[in-house]
């Protein structure tokens, strides 16, 4: 039987995550043979757990928390170069994008459980930035990374650090409420993005998003038409407008709808460059990052990552 080793990030979903914790353990003894189980202490404590688990020999490693604790842990296992481990999670974030490309009800940790324990492999793309940056939780660790659902730039760094302030608000409610002032307020950016075949954008822009999966933002679907194993990544391009177009193409963008404005470009391409003006910060998984130098270099790596989910994606209702 597999041997699972998983991780508990109690301050995942703004800290909600630590309500979960006994929920999960009990569910995961029941179901399970041979587990194990870890609890982060701090920012990034989960690449060490994931590290150790490695060098252990366990089959399974399974991060509970977010999206941006699920791309920790996958980022060391990639590192590590060991094809035969795969990635388990289980949803206990704010966001839990990455989780919905693979079958999993963020909203109920029974179902997320099951999926797991089913143990249906399959592989999985995975992103990599190679220019080097560094979490703004651990400011000294410039590295290139990989990255499992999406990078952006732009107004998906104000709306984080919108939401990084607000109370009393959770989940989708707290990006959409956060989401809605930012349309508001943020100024927009300057950037040229080029893809590996040639074609080159440049001009002001609200936001840009770089893809392996189809959701962001709690469940909007920013890449419609992207799967987590379609070999390439998906560029979405949505230029500056002014503040009501901006509110139009958000309603549109809650059902994908937003690919059908003159506003909006999507991309696909197996690699990119960014340039900007000054390096910039952006999100990886819902971490923002600082990068070290104005031009990022980004590319897919098909196929790199065995993961544990179904084939088929949890879809709201």
């Amino acid at each position: 039987m597999p041997r699972h080793y998983v991780i508990f990030n109690p301050a995942s979903g703004r800290g909600r995550g630590l309500k979960r914790i006994e929920t999960y353990r009990r569910l995961l003894e029941e179901q399970l043979d041979d587990v194990t189980f870890g609890v982060t202490a701090g920012p990034g404590d989960e690449r060490d757990l994931a590290e150790t688990a490695i060098a252990e020999g366990y089959d399974v490693i399974v991060a509970v928390g977010g999206d941006g604790t699920w791309s920790n842990v996958a980022d060391r296992i990639l590192a590590s170069g060991r094809a035969d481990v795969a990635l388990g999670i289980l949803p206990n974030g704010t966001g839990n994008d990455f989780g919905r490309n693979l079958g999993y009800d963020p909203a109920k940790a029974e179902h997320a459980v099951a999926t797991l324990a089913a143990g249906h492999h399959r592989t999985v793309d995975v992103g990599r930035v190679e220019t080097l940056s560094a979490s703004e939780h651990v400011p000294d660790r410039l590295e290139p990374r990989h990255f499992l659902n999406l990078i952006g730039f732009g107004f998906d760094i104000a709306v984080i650090d919108a939401a990084a302030g607000a109370r009393f608000l959770s989940g989708e409610l707290l990006y959409k409420i956060t989401a809605l002032q930012q349309l508001f307020r943020f100024p927009g950016i300057q950037a040229e993005v080029r893809s590996a075949g040639g074609a080159a954008r440049s001009g002001e822009h609200l936001m840009i998003t770089v893809s392996n999966g189809r959701y962001f933002g709690g469940g909007f679907p920013i890449a419609p038409e992207a799967t987590v194993d379609d070999g390439v990544l998906h560029v979405c391009r949505i230029k500056d407008a002014p503040p009501f177009t901006r509110l139009k193409l958000f309603n549109l963008a809650e059902r994908g709808r937003h690919v059908t404005s003159d506003f909006v470009e999507i991309l696909n391409e197996s690699a990119f460059t960014l340039t900007f003006p000054e390096p910039p910060r952006f999100e990886m998984d819902g971490d923002v990052r600082q990068a070290a130098e104005a031009t990022i270099e980004v590319r897919l790596l098909p196929g790199a990552l065995k993961v544990v989910g179904t084939g088929s994606a949890y879809i709201d209702t």
